[in-house]
């Protein structure tokens, strides 16, 4: 963040730069940055689990439940409650509600105890599923609903092909390179190679790319951020209500449907989480890099990140809780 305001201080025609060359809507040094995001979060799914999560159809049915129902919908509400009167901002959380995690939940689940297996499973799953879904909901919630509940949405001009072509392009390349990548290791050199050997030094790009695209971001965003840092506040009270009350549900969810803890847990993260990756993408392209959508998509994982570390403590003392025959249930972390 530092660093990305100081770029845009000291280099006025950064924006111009980064124009000059572009993918579709998108500059090629951000369109770079997003795509290393991408590819090795996608390129650790183990794709070949997706059919085993047939044989808990519990977890299954309420991991769609609540990433693909329940946590749209509550983002929409909340936008539409807590900032009425910024409708970039609020257009920016529906984009960033409707990108279901893919990534970062992996490291929420590890820190908390949960199942691994399952997370991974539904991370596929997600992954997948966002390729068909992630338009089609964007457009119902950006155009549909606002249209049939009467809200005012004569400043938004965005269409599903929109917002179809940059989920194509910054989840369908990285998805299917990530299939391939995984297929080609396992086949040639084996599970135990392509786990310990090769991902740990693709993993690593993910975060250099998710860096990269925040400091030009900033950089771009720094005379609003600046200038408006109640915007910002105003921005950061959705996502912590967002966050708090999705993990708080699905965990309960969890321990009224019976599942164990490492399950619940993995259910509870990955619901509570979001892609923001995506979501950034998404708002570039469709919106473009200086917009108030994009602000709020790089304000999301600013706020995430220590929202989720909080949450990772409130999981292991409900583990000791609500579980105490639970492995490790007695130890505190």
């Amino acid at each position: 963040m530092a660093a990305g305001l100081l770029l845009g201080t000291f280099l006025p025609g950064l924006n111009d730069l980064l124009d000059a060359v572009k993918i579709g809507s998108v500059s090629l040094p951000i369109a770079i940055g997003l795509l290393a995001m991408m590819y090795p979060v996608l390129a650790k799914v183990r794709y070949s689990q997706i059919g085993e999560v047939t044989t808990d159809r519990r977890l299954l049915f309420s991991s769609l439940f609540l990433n693909w129902l329940l946590g749209p919908l509550l983002m929409f509400a909340l936008a539409w409650l807590m900032l009425p009167d910024l409708p970039e901002y609020r257009t920016g959380l529906i984009i960033i509600g409707l990108a279901r995690c893919i990534a970062m939940v992996l490291i929420w689940n590890d820190l908390a105890c949960g199942d691994r297996e399952a997370a991974a499973v539904l991370v596929a799953v997600n992954s997948v599923f966002q390729i068909v879904a992630y338009s089609v909901l964007g457009y119902f919630y950006l155009e549909l609903l606002p249209r049939w509940l009467g809200l005012d949405t004569a400043s938004l001009d965005v269409s599903m092909w929109d917002i179809a072509k940059i989920v194509l392009v910054f989840l369908g390349i990285p998805l299917v390179a990530g299939y391939l990548t995984r297929r080609w290791g396992e086949r040639s050199r084996g599970v135990e190679w392509y786990e310990s050997k090769f991902m740990p030094k693709i993993a690593p790009w993910a975060l250099y790319g998710l860096l990269f695209t925040i400091v030009v971001l900033f950089a771009l965003q720094g005379e609003t951020i600046t200038s408006q840092p109640l915007d910002v506040a105003r921005i950061a009270l959705p996502l912590l209500t967002y966050f708090g009350l999705m993990w708080l549900f699905s965990f309960a969810l969890g321990l009224r449907l019976g599942m164990s803890y490492e399950k619940n847990a993995a259910m509870s993260f990955t619901a509570a989480s979001n892609n923001f990756e995506l979501a950034i993408a998404v708002a570039i392209g469709v919106f473009g890099v200086t917009s108030g959508q994009a602000l709020a998509g790089v304000v999301g994982p600013l706020i995430e990140v220590p929202v989720l570390v909080g949450l990772v403590y409130v999981s292991l003392w409900a583990r000791r809780r609500f579980y105490p025959t639970s492995p490790g249930a007695g130890e505190r972390r």
